[in-house]
């Protein structure tokens, strides 16, 4: 039996469909049919009322976007049943109403409340939009399987969202895709509740929105003449030209298609960095005047437009001119991020402009470019997006901060009374791994599985009342250098997505995750049913390695598939269904590795786990950071240090401890005084990436915890990829060992990323 028949199976018994009911009426008793909703909404009660949708049902609207509604909703019924319902003007009795307040009498804007009676099903909206969730609410309430008529469960609903800004983000730059993929990203957002489409219009890799005013953009700027293969660490090519750009009708199309669902599409048109493409097209906007070229790989690029030539602020005006009018939303997002400064530091125009405008260094250029594209957006009644970047030098005075270096950016934005769109990578970037199976599809790094999406709290702690009312929402961010096709981008976002639009919309203190994933279960078999190309993980084994408060370390395996039987093997090989069953914690007690799976029946679900470990004295021991690393890559705990596993190069597996230009200091307690006859300590260094070996590596030893000894001192530290330092020692006998890990310091010129600080990673600390 299938994995999917088994949702379908599972989904017959939660949703129960009339399929043997004749047009004549329903059986003598309604079943009760079960009420599974993602997201959860703010209110909701089950009644012990059912209703019977069938062909005698009608829908009922009045209002134009109420009749609207009501049309989608049977175009999505209609694939389900076979046949759409008749709209009417008024009706009581076997109908489903649909109501907006009048635009003169404004309530709580999304909100919504919801009635499933007998023989009435009413959806009142406090707007239009309210209404239309309410609608999505309803077609959750009904069966994923065809059927005649269907039974709909008894429930009243009072919903809101708890945040008005609830996004998803696309880059159609690196990889570009079809008009019909954009509007199936839409409705699966509008689906979910979500309420802004961020398209990444504009990159060094490709430009791909019509500018009729400049036609090098479509004709030059949109190709180039091949695309990186493989991770960027390799450094191939596949020599096949590759391009595409969106029509000024194509976007007015989409722009229109996501409007009649409630969406809003914020268009990106990067500067002052990512413009390599456009500088290809037009080389007089570049500090050089080229001669340039589109980016054919990955990652970040000097040529930059020219913050002292006013012909490239003319260019940028006249292409927002045309923006502006294709997308009607008050938001246009400029980008603002990844900038350097290579370029303007040696261009005598940008040396002028600093001059004349007073303007104390780089930074300083990059906040007056920002500065001066708002105030001409200002000018349109326009607001500008930008990334946490446009903070750097003075932020510019209307602008909302998208905060995506973690949250830093976002606290001192609402701290300065700026609108906060947060998007930290560590949470919200759904190009990074989601499971840690081997068969994953290359990804640019990080590990973000399902679960540390739904954990994630927008607001973050360090804000008052006052100034946390500044965090209008979140979005999560799909980059797609690896991500070459709608199917890929399908199986990156879903179903990380739904649990993201749970946390957007359902109030804090009614999360719960284990609750989610009974409610996901039901939910897949409607992704199915829309053909999304789902990611399977979150059901499969899961492995938490955690200490056995007792100075070791244990394996704690996990699935929530139902029925699932859990074994695992201690010698290497492929775990079957008749391996060890799993019923208590595992043991690490020697180097070696273990691997699990899930099975139902015969069957293996998901990736299997797998996970060797390195045995050492500091295994599992108590260990304390004097500062903690950068949110974005925080394996949650310094126990990822001491937990007998090495990271991977691609540091996906969240087992890497990083530090964007600081230094990493840990002390381990090795409980007893022992003898130590080797430390060491394993490192990465990925320039491309802005990973930097140390500086320096410090390691000393302690009796007491208070008096150390100097043990050991590398500063040379060469190498690509993961570089394992490891020293021998003699006569050395302590039970602190403290280790001091010194950044690089800011990336030298010439080298991507140059004057930005560069990141330190550090993984398994050795002690033998």
């Amino acid at each position: 039996m299938t994995i999917h028949r088994l949702f379908l199976m599972a989904a017959c018994f939660a949703m129960i469909s009339l399929a043997s009911c004749t047009e004549t009426g329903p059986a003598s008793t309604a079943p009760k049919a079960k009420v599974s909703l993602i997201p959860l909404p703010a209110k909701l009660s089950e009644t012990e009322d059912s209703f019977l949708l069938d062909k005698q049902t009608i829908l009922v609207a009045t209002a134009p976007e109420d009749k609207q509604t009501a049309a989608l909703f049977n175009a999505y019924f209609k694939e389900l049943s076979g046949y759409a319902l008749k709209v009417e003007d008024k009706g009581e009795h076997n109908a489903i109403i649909f109501q907006s307040l009048p635009k003169d009498q404004p309530g709580l804007p999304e909100s919504y409340q919801m009635k499933v009676k007998k023989d009435l099903i009413t959806i009142h909206g406090d707007d239009a939009a309210g209404t239309f969730y309410g609608m999505q609410t309803l077609l959750q309430l009904l069966p994923v399987q065809k059927a005649n008529a269907f039974w709909i469960a008894g429930v009243d609903i009072s919903d809101q969202p708890r945040f008005p800004y609830r996004g998803l983000h696309l880059d159609v730059g690196r990889h570009f895709f079809p008009v019909e993929f954009i509007k199936k990203y839409i409705d699966l957002l509008a689906m979910h509740k979500m309420n802004t489409f961020h398209w990444h219009l504009t990159e060094d890799q490709g430009w791909r929105i019509e500018i009729k005013k400049y036609p090098k953009l479509q004709e030059i700027a949109s190709r180039r003449k091949e695309s990186m293969v493989g991770h960027y660490n390799d450094q191939k090519f596949d020599g096949k030209p590759y391009g595409g750009f969106y029509t000024q009708e194509q976007i007015r199309d989409v722009v229109k298609y996501a409007t009649e669902r409630h969406v809003t599409v914020i268009p990106e048109i990067e500067m002052p960095g990512h413009s390599l493409a456009a500088l290809t097209a037009y080389p007089y906007l570049g500090c050089t005047g080229g001669p340039y070229q589109v980016g054919t790989k990955w990652g970040v690029f000097d040529d930059v437009y020219c913050a002292g030539n006013d012909s490239v602020f003319t260019f940028l005006q006249d292409v927002l001119d045309e923006v502006m009018i294709l997308f009607p939303g008050k938001y246009i997002h400029i980008g603002g991020d990844e900038c350097p400064k290579v370029r303007w530091e040696k261009c005598p125009k940008c040396q002028q402009r600093m001059r004349t405008e007073g303007l104390k260094d780089a930074h300083a250029l990059q906040s007056y470019f920002i500065q001066r594209i708002e105030k001409y957006l200002n000018s349109k009644g326009r607001q500008i997006i930008g990334w946490d970047e446009i903070l750097e030098g003075g932020l510019a005075p209307n602008a909302t901060v998208m905060s995506w270096r973690g949250i830093e950016g976002g606290v001192a934005a609402a701290k300065q009374h700026h609108d906060v769109i947060m998007t930290p990578g560590g949470y919200l970037y759904f190009d990074h791994y989601q499971s840690q199976g081997k068969n994953e599809p290359i990804a640019i790094g990080g590990f973000t599985p399902v679960s540390k999406v739904y954990s994630y709290e927008p607001v973050p702690q360090e804000l008052g009342k006052d100034e946390a009312k500044y965090i209008r929402g979140a979005q999560a961010n799909v980059w797609t250098e690896y991500i070459k096709n709608p199917e890929h981008v399908e199986y990156m976002v879903y179903p990380r997505a739904t649990a993201l639009a749970e946390v957007l919309w359902t109030p804090a203190d009614k999360r719960n995750y284990d609750n989610f994933l009974e409610r996901l279960k039901s939910h897949l078999p409607r992704l199915e049913l829309k053909g999304v190309n789902y990611a399977k993980h979150v059901f499969e084994v899961r492995g938490i390695v955690e200490s056995d408060n007792k100075g070791g370390v244990q394996v704690k395996l996990d699935s929530k598939l139902d029925g699932g039987k859990i074994t695992y093997t201690l010698d290497s090989s492929a775990p079957t269904a008749k391996s060890t069953p799993y019923t208590t914690p595992i043991p690490v007690q020697k180097t070696g590795m273990i691997r699990a799976a899930v099975f139902q029946g015969e069957q293996q679900y998901g990736n299997e786990f797998q996970q060797a470990f390195h045995f050492h004295k500091a295994m599992g021991k108590n260990i304390t950071l004097a500062k903690p690393p950068h949110q974005n890559y925080n394996p949650g705990s310094p126990f990822a240090l001491v937990n007998g596993i090495e990271g991977v190069k691609e540091f996906s597996d969240n087992q890497w401890t990083g530090y964007s230009g600081g230094n990493l200091e840990a002390v381990i307690d090795l409980g007893d005084s022992t003898v130590i006859s080797t430390v060491g300590l394993n490192t990465l260094s990925n320039k491309d990436q802005w990973i930097y070996p140390p500086k320096q590596v410090t390691f000393f030893v302690s009796r007491d915890g208070k008096q150390y000894k100097e043990v050991y001192k590398q500063t040379e530290i060469g190498g690509n990829g993961i570089i394992r330092l490891r020293h021998g020692l003699t006569d050395v006998k302590g039970r602190y060992v403290k280790v001091v890990v010194q950044n690089w310091g800011n990336i030298p010129t010439g080298a991507p990323g140059a004057g930005n600080p560069a990141w330190l990673f550090v993984d398994e600390i050795f002690v033998n």
